[in-house]
């Protein structure tokens, strides 16, 4: 199966579309439930751990007699709050976050089936409500990045460039005076590969606008839309937080501990090129020591934990998508309460609002012979 692009694994087949809508359903339902944890007094890391066990539990259930299917967690749960940009998973011997009312909670997640990855990532006011809304900067950032996200949704169709999404973007949240979070990727995801190799940049400085090719999106293609908004200058600084998650890369290296040895044979059967949370190995502390042989030698790489200036809020929107022949499928989000955010800023680009004003939903099947493809969907959705 470690063919590189082999017909099979496109979503070409029906089958994979499946596997897809299938993991995307289960990636929703755990972000809700973990979005349902984020209350004043909770412990992130409990919520973190969590979803985790979630998502594990959710996809234990699916495929259960196929015995060789591999499946699990894509992305380990973090909630990263205020001025956290990303990746904030503390492990048992690491400081904790205690959230607060009127916290800007990040919830990221993504789990796979079959190697067929779906991720999503939702923010929310802790304490928020119809009768208590948001208002100011929080509400700025957030409706920022919520727009921006719908605006890239509808982009991301086949004969389309990547730079439209960069460039719409950085307009709508300009218009909430906010600014994207520099240099973020979006990337296109392969069977088992989280990084494809198409990507979509954010906010890049002059140096990355030079580095960054631009690429065409094309149909039977899957990305994962990532919007990460901020109301500081956006530009994302390591702070004094452990990294906890990480991913084997293609490298080739032959480690001299034993001790990493170990624990890189243990990642390689256990999460293949799946990104993991450190916590999950039972001696955490030998597992932090062989870790950063294998970061020296780039066999694994670490996710960051990001940091915008104190004060600042940031906020993130991911869902993925499919670029199916008759529309883009949006396979993961939860639906958006606009009623709960108040600002005086509002989209004011003609070109961005009638982009968000177009529908999204994808076109009902057109001819007789289309009818077999759209009785499978309607099977599939049915089934999942």
């Amino acid at each position: 199966a470690d063919e590189k692009d082999s017909p099979e694994e496109t979503i070409a087949e029906d089958l994979v579309v499946t596997k897809y809508k299938m993991t995307g359903q289960i990636v929703n339902r755990v972000l809700k439930q973990v979005i349902d944890k984020c209350v004043p007094g909770a412990s992130v890391r409990e919520i973190c751990e969590f979803g985790d066990n979630l998502l594990l539990e959710e996809t234990s259930k699916i495929f259960k007699k196929e015995k060789e299917l591999k499946k699990g967690i894509a992305f380990p749960t973090c909630v990263s709050v205020n001025n956290i940009i990303c990746h904030f998973s503390p492990m048992p011997t690491e400081p904790d976050y205690t959230l607060k009312d009127e916290d800007v909670a990040k919830v990221d997640l993504g789990a796979h089936l079959d190697g067929y990855i779906a991720v999503v990532a939702h923010t929310i006011v802790v304490g928020s409500s119809s009768e208590n809304k948001v208002t100011g900067r929080k509400a700025d950032v957030i409706l920022a990045a919520q727009y921006a996200s719908q605006a890239a949704l509808r982009l991301l169709r086949p004969g389309n460039e990547t730079y439209a999404v960069t460039d719409a973007v950085q307009k709508i949240a300009k218009s909430y005076n906010c600014k994207p979070v520099e240099g973020m990727l979006s990337h296109q995801l392969k069977h088992f590969k989280i990084d494809g190799e198409k990507t979509i940049i954010q906010n890049p400085n002059e140096a990355q606008r030079k580095e960054h090719e631009k690429f065409e999106f094309d149909k039977h293609e899957v990305y994962a839309m990532d919007v990460l908004v901020s109301t500081g200058d956006g530009v994302g600084k390591e702070g004094a937080t452990r990294v906890s998650i990480y991913k084997k890369t293609d490298e080739i290296y032959q480690l001299k501990l034993k001790a990493s040895r170990m624990f890189f044979s243990e990642v390689r059967q256990k999460y293949g090129s799946m990104p993991f949370n450190l916590r999950t190995f039972q001696e955490e502390t030998k597992a932090k020591l062989a870790v950063v042989e294998c970061v020296n030698h780039k066999l694994i790489e670490p996710f960051q934990v990001l940091y915008e200036k104190a004060g600042e809020y940031v906020a993130h929107f991911k869902f993925t998508a499919l670029l199916l022949p008759n529309g883009t499928h949006q396979i993961t989000g939860l639906p958006f309460e606009a009623n709960l955010y108040q600002s005086e800023y509002s989209v004011d680009d003609a070109d961005m609002k009638a982009l968000l004003t177009s529908s999204a939903n994808p076109k009902a099947g057109k001819k007789k012979k289309k009818k077999s493809e759209n009785e499978t969907a309607m099977e599939v959705d049915a089934a999942a």
